[in-house]
């Protein structure tokens, strides 16, 4: 017991309280507006036919793969003083942090969300239609039929938004009691030679992001098609 009692006093950290808060008040911001704008996005390009429809998904690939560190580079430079945003003074606040980990997540649940949408059965759009469907009620169908995949988009922006270091860390400056996130503080104390803290910065992140992501694994679950619960369209064509 006495070994681990350093990690149990360090939960109760005012320090590790304001870093665990705010890493995930600005990873789970970030994740939200991304949805906001990431599934409709995605649902948009499933849907729609439209010259460049690939190019444009090649293109949300590539950016599915963006170094956060280039996406940090950006932002800093756009946000600091001579920058085009810098009189809006965001740099070095949680809020430019949030548009770090929004920008990085909206190509994931965008690209996730599309692929969702694009596998669903000719044959159930073509049923729907069949019953009087009107369009925003098929949009609707469609979307509840792709919600595991989805909720996967979401889950997959959130695992990324909470493990980021460096581009939180270039527009936040990882200032203490401010701009520090769990991430950034492991890195820092890491350096330091702080292993104390750093272990119980590691093992908050993981703790809390495996809870997190068990709630919404158990969502998919709960959602996913299955023989007990009646009819299910088949997904391929003969």
């Amino acid at each position: 017991m006495s070994l681990f009692s350093p990690f149990f006093i360090d939960f109760l950290n005012k320090e590790i309280v304001n870093i665990t808060v705010l890493s995930f008040y600005v990873s789970l911001s970030a994740v939200f507006f991304a949805a906001l704008i990431g599934i409709p996005l995605g649902t948009l390009l499933g849907l729609r036919d439209f010259r460049g429809k690939q190019v444009t998904i090649t293109l949300i690939n590539t950016l599915m793969g963006l170094p956060p560190v280039v996406v940090g580079l950006v932002l800093y430079l756009l946000l600091s003083r001579s920058g085009f945003f810098g009189p809006l003074q965001l740099l070095y606040t949680p809020y430019a942090m949030i548009l770090a980990q929004f920008v990085m997540a909206i190509p994931i649940i965008t690209g996730l969300s599309y692929s969702a949408i694009s596998v669903i059965p000719q044959k159930l759009v073509d049923h729907a239609i069949s019953l009087g469907t009107n369009k925003k009620q098929l949009v609707w169908i469609i979307i509840k039929e792709a919600k595991v995949g989805i909720l996967a988009a979401i889950v997959a922006a959130f695992g990324g938004a909470i493990s980021e270091v460096g581009a939180i860390m270039l527009v936040g400056g990882n200032i203490r009691y401010l701009t520090r996130a769990l991430t950034t503080a492991i890195v820092l104390y890491t350096s330091t030679g702080e292993f104390d803290m750093a272990i119980s910065l590691g093992i908050i992140l993981l703790s809390t992001s495996f809870i997190i992501n068990l709630f919404l694994t158990q969502l998919q679950t709960r959602y996913k098609p299955n023989a007990k619960k009646g009819f299910k369209l088949p997904r391929f064509s003969d």
